[in-house]
């Protein structure tokens, strides 16, 4: 058996937000956290899952090449004693401190921790998560 780990970029974003912001959001945080290509080839995108028909999210994905996870809305209160940035307006909108950092969390799994905490452009925000290992 091999062991592999999985890096969720989570996203978060206003309505309409177009998807080029995102991609672009995506990349510089990729890029800032020097991944090496082992780990670029681990990497998803993670939204919440009202965010599922959101044209922009889908358009990044493609525009990346990277599989898209939605996250469902206990799995991203469940990651909330786990992110980092907290923003109180957020959180009265939408429920939870940090959508990107806890999507990311959410989706590389119990044991993942914050790779890179909240990045935000004006329509968007991203954060990387690492999950622990597991066998493949």
């Amino acid at each position: 058996m091999t062991a592999h780990r999985i890096i969720a970029a989570g996203i978060g974003c206003r309505a309409g937000c177009p998807g080029d912001e995102i991609a672009g959001l995506v990349r510089a945080a990729l890029e800032e956290a020097a991944l090496d290509e082992t780990a670029r080839r681990a990497v998803q995108l993670a939204a919440p899952m009202r965010k599922r028909n959101e044209a922009g999210v889908a358009e990044a994905a493609r525009r990346l090449a990277l599989p898209l996870q939605f996250v469902d809305d206990s799995a991203l209160m469940a990651a909330q004693d786990r992110v980092q940035t907290r923003s109180a307006r957020v959180e009265a909108a939408v429920g939870v401190a940090s959508v990107a950092e806890a999507a990311a969390l959410a989706a590389a799994g119990p044991g993942s921790t914050l790779l890179l905490p909240r990045r935000s452009t004006p329509r968007a925000t991203c954060a990387l998560a690492i999950s622990g290992e597991v066998s493949a």
